[in-house]
């Protein structure tokens, strides 16, 4: 874990996540600085390993900000913070639909890493993507890489307008699986299985084969083949989903959706 003075804004749940995450890392509690209005359940454990708290922004330089606050408080929040930066003070901003041009003017000029996690982050299982804007040096970029990993791995993009892409695919991702958990535990039910029951055996085999996913050096089209025998039921059930490339089109236009969403929110 990287060697630097960090303040973190939002002790919430994913701000938590990361720090927890940097601890387990290695990272000296005693160089971190949250500052959050409130000490929540989240946040408390971590505060008792040593991590400073402050309602306020401290005096002080910091290396690192992480911006871990709700969208909607950025423009409130945020400004204090000029009084604890140095003009090469990293920011990495982690407020969905915030663009790097509202944290620069916010901020001013600095190197400022724009990161969509995911919520699987808060068990050290999520996926980040991130881009940097033309101040952030490697140095810079090997950092955020260092703090962002401690709840998964991080997928650099080259244009921030991917950024979106990267909401419809990994960020907004997880509500996906749910739901395909919801359906499957449904059409159980209705073949005749008790609806708790039912809905075990989704949670279960969702949860398996992402885990299988993970280990298997294998991609999905190999898996899944590896499951359908010729004529049988998994190909029977397939036939239904992948005919006329059914999900393919629907999970498409669904992203796409997705994408364009966060296109507008991050115009405001």
């Amino acid at each position: 874990m990287i060697d630097a003075r960090i303040l973190l804004l939002g002790g919430g749940n994913m701000g938590s996540a990361l720090l927890g995450g940097w601890l387990d890392k290695g990272l000296d509690a005693a160089k971190v600085t949250v500052v959050d209005p409130a000490v929540g359940p989240a946040l408390q454990p971590l505060i008792d390993k040593g991590v400073g708290h402050s309602t306020t922004v401290p005096d002080g330089a910091f290396d690192i900000v992480v911006l871990a606050v709700k969208p909607q408080m950025m423009s409130a929040a945020v400004p204090p913070l000029k009084a604890a930066m140095q003009p090469e003070t990293l920011v990495v901003s982690i407020a969905a639909g915030t663009t790097i041009a509202a944290i620069e003017e916010l901020l001013g000029e600095h190197p400022v890493v724009r990161a969509m996690p995911n919520t699987p982050a808060l068990i050290g299982r999520g996926v980040t993507g991130a881009y940097g804007n033309e101040r952030t040096s490697e140095a810079n970029r090997a950092a955020a890489t260092a703090l962002l990993e401690a709840s998964g791995p991080v997928e650099w993009v080259d244009e921030e307008p991917l950024i979106d892409a990267v909401t419809a695919v990994s960020g907004s991702g997880p509500a996906y699986v749910f739901h395909l958990a919801e359906c499957m535990a449904k059409a159980g039910a209705e073949l005749g299985l008790p609806a708790d029951l039912a809905m075990r055996l989704a949670r279960h085999t969702v949860a398996g084969a992402g885990e299988l996913m993970i280990r298997s050096d294998d991609p999905p089209a190999t898996l899944r083949k590896n499951v359908t025998s010729p004529n049988g039921t998994t190909q029977a059930a397939l036939d239904v989903l992948m005919g006329e490339e059914r999900l393919a089109k629907l999970m498409q236009e669904a992203m796409g959706a997705a994408r364009d969403r966060a296109g507008e929110l991050a115009k405001g």
